[in-house]
């Protein structure tokens, strides 16, 4: 009897410790799945992540993306989540939107080309002087051979690949070239990525002649729903959970003069100097100019910009 006492006491007391053990343990564990947005506990990263829907329709400079084949969907689906969900560099790129596209605009437009080109120097370079593991740079990407071929100067102390205004002219050129060739902005863009060789080459291997019908490489394969990703993103930031107003944006770089060079500077530095500017501030207006020395040899005019 004794026994049988002890033994029930210290279950009574088992069952105690347990419960006590049980009340802790529920306190400091994690609220149970789901949790309503607003009442995600501080120990717990604060976000909400939801499917991206399609739309029922979407184009690429007025060319509609067949919406009904399913691979297709599925493809833009994946590059508007993954847009979606890069936060900092979608951020940026809204910011120095401001900056960049009413100049890229203004030449698309004097070119009589679509405006939704513009989004493959977002695609391309993230809106900066990239410069590729392979050698291509700028805003377009160009790769010395093409950009040369298009008039672009290319030598060790000036590369106007990083003119913008000048490379985007030039990119004007490889898009008419491209869109003649393969007969929409689509393919054109394609072959942008891949190169007009390597895209035709393919057309010819596949027998096909949509973008959306051939088996590209994985970069390629994926550009034209990136670009479309892009564009759906930045056009409705909201959408996606970008809060962004035009003045949270870079402004552009307007205050300036414009200064005639057709002689050499042998320093930019004491240039920047007698034209009342900074070296930084000169590289930034003009990041064409690569060496802190212009030699000009040929006598060549360059139009210099100084800020004011």
């Amino acid at each position: 009897m004794k026994v049988s006492k002890q033994l029930y006491l210290g279950f009574l007391a088992g069952l105690l410790v347990l419960a006590v053990f049980s009340f802790k343990g529920g306190q400091d564990a994690p609220a149970s799945y789901p949790v309503e947005p607003n009442k995600i506990p501080d120990d717990r990263l604060a976000q909400v992540i939801r499917p991206v829907s399609l739309k029922p329709a979407y184009d690429f400079a007025g060319e509609s993306l067949p919406l009904d084949n399913f691979d297709v969907r599925e493809r833009l689906m994946r590059e508007l989540t993954v847009n979606a969900h890069y936060h900092s560099g979608t951020s940026e790129n809204l910011k120095k939107a401001v900056r960049f596209f009413p100049v890229i605009e203004l030449i698309l437009e004097e070119n009589g080309l679509p405006t939704d080109l513009k989004y493959l120097s977002v695609a391309e370079s993230n809106l900066s002087n990239a410069v590729s593991p392979a050698g291509a740079k700028g805003f377009w990407q160009f790769m010395k051979p093409s950009a040369q071929q298009y008039g672009l100067q290319v030598n060790s102390e000036v590369d106007e690949r990083y003119h913008l205004e000048k490379a985007t002219k030039a990119a004007c050129q490889y898009f008419k070239y491209l869109h003649k060739r393969y007969g929409n902005w689509t393919n054109a863009a394609a072959a942008y990525n891949v190169g007009p060789t390597r895209f035709s080459r393919e057309k010819g291997l596949q027998r096909m002649d949509s973008y959306y019908d051939m088996n590209l490489n994985v970069e390629t394969g994926r550009y034209l729903f990136r670009v479309v990703a892009i564009k759906e993103v930045m056009k409705n930031p909201e959408e996606f959970g970008f809060y962004f107003d035009q003045e949270d944006g870079y402004p552009p770089l307007q205050d300036f003069k414009i200064v005639k060079v057709s002689k050499g500077i042998p320093n930019l530095g004491d240039f920047a100097k007698e034209q009342g500017t900074t070296y930084r501030m000169l590289k930034i207006y003009n990041p064409w100019l690569i060496s802190h020395k212009l030699t000009n040899s040929s006598k060549k005019t360059y139009e210099i910009k100084i800020p004011v």
